[in-house]
């Protein structure tokens, strides 16, 4: 990884219901412009980490709180009344509001899991604003990847899978049911609901060689924002049914450079997924690191290696 670099501009971009996106600049400004999306739906930029990946002699990096959390304001379960004006063609325009905001008229894309997902949309949705995408711990936001995590994996954790699933009516769709729980106009209810999420998210990560035990968001508040961003846009198919689903036109990004990177333990997501992607997109790269699952320090240093490929 490249050393720790401070954002050197930053700043919010005010977008429709209200929602201002936190926005973050590093790098050099004469550089390489280049975007990356964070995952979830629901986790923000964090603490910054992200930027190692990048040379910042040779990038203008850019970061952005998605709509509804990290810095933006307002979180999502503060505005359970605009939930719905959160989608993924949303998200795409905050993307391009941003874009134009600053003056950039193309960047090369990074997303990791969720952000994958939101890159690919984007490139789809915008082919002449993305010189590339470098892509990690793949997604793309498929019905059956959503059902995988949320209840074929429970196969392999039956005893967390039971307590997770136990209230869910017979026929309906284990997040479906969470998605409604997660904006009951009772409190206790939604906390509940947040609470069972994250002990579900905690168990089908655990064979990650890097898992550490515990909850995955230790704040009651992130735990909430979090699994009620993440179950609205499952239960809904991230946005990208039908014609819209990313599989289903991965052809279209034939001529944009792309990297694919992914853990091979993967469990929560397995390999199918940016094999599938590889195999449609004509030119990509995959690289499959035997010993990881969904994130980890080869695959980020091997992220760093395609962004140092592609800044060429």
């Amino acid at each position: 990884m490249y050393p720790p670099v401070e954002p050197s501009a930053s700043g919010w971009l005010d977008r429709p219901f209200g929602a201002r996106l936190y926005w973050e600049e590093s790098g050099t400004s004469a550089g390489i412009p280049a975007l990356y999306l964070h995952g979830g739906p629901g986790s923000g930029l964090g603490a910054g980490g992200y930027r190692r990946r990048f040379d910042p002699e040779r990038y203008r990096i850019v970061g952005v709180d998605q709509r509804g959390c990290g810095r933006s304001t307002p979180w999502a379960i503060d505005d359970l009344a605009h939930l719905d004006s959160i989608t993924t063609d949303a998200l795409i325009a905050d993307i391009e509001a941003l874009r134009s905001h600053l003056g950039i008229d193309a960047w090369l894309v990074h997303g990791v899991s969720w952000g994958s997902t939101l890159a690919l949309a984007y490139a789809l949705a915008c082919p002449d604003r993305v010189t590339g995408l470098v892509l990690t711990a793949v997604t793309t936001g498929g019905r059956e990847e959503l059902d995988w995590i949320t209840e074929g994996v429970g196969r392999i954790f039956p005893e967390a899978w039971h307590r997770f699933a136990a209230d869910v009516p017979v026929g309906v769709r284990v997040v479906e049911h969470y998605a409604r729980l997660l904006r009951d106009p009772e409190p206790a209810i939604r906390a509940r609901a947040a609470d069972a999420w994250d002990i579900w998210e905690a168990t089908h990560v655990s064979l990650d060689p890097g898992w550490v035990p515990g909850p995955l968001h230790a704040d009651p508040r992130e735990r909430a924002n979090f699994a009620t961003l993440v179950t609205h846009f499952w239960a809904n198919d991230c946005f990208l049914v039908g014609d819209q689903a990313v599989l289903r036109r991965a052809h279209q990004l034939t001529g944009i450079p792309g990297v694919l990177i992914h853990g091979r333990r993967d469990i929560s997501g397995p390999v199918i997924t940016p094999w599938r992607l590889h195999q449609a997109w004509e030119g990509s790269e995959l690289h499959v690191v035997e010993a990881e699952g969904h994130g980890g320090t080869a695959e980020m240093e091997l992220t760093r290696h395609a962004l140092d490929r592609l800044r060429r």
